[in-house]
């Protein structure tokens, strides 16, 4: 699984923090931005805002882009190219 955060829709209230402070940090300018090893992501818009979140912390990621006023915090499920069928359907 990999997140990201849309920060023009960041509200700054930290609850993602809360939630998973392992893949969400909030710096200075009060707005969050996803973690990956140790390391705030800022490529907004692009493919440098994606981290990949370690199963340990799957839930917690997805507790924190439930509980997120702002709805900026977005998941991206990885399926496996084996489990897809010829049709492209999900097998």
């Amino acid at each position: 699984m990999r997140v990201w955060i849309d920060q023009d829709l960041c509200t700054g209230d930290g609850l993602c923090v809360d939630h998973c402070p392992d893949v969400f940090v909030q710096l200075e300018d009060g707005i969050a931005y996803v973690v990956q090893d140790g390391a705030p992501l800022n490529d907004p818009g692009g493919s440098g805002s994606l981290a990949w979140v370690s199963n340990r912390n799957v839930s917690n990621a997805v507790h924190a882009a439930e509980a997120c006023p702002g709805e900026c915090i977005f998941i991206e499920i990885d399926v496996p190219v084996a489990e897809f069928a010829a049709d492209g359907t999900a097998a």
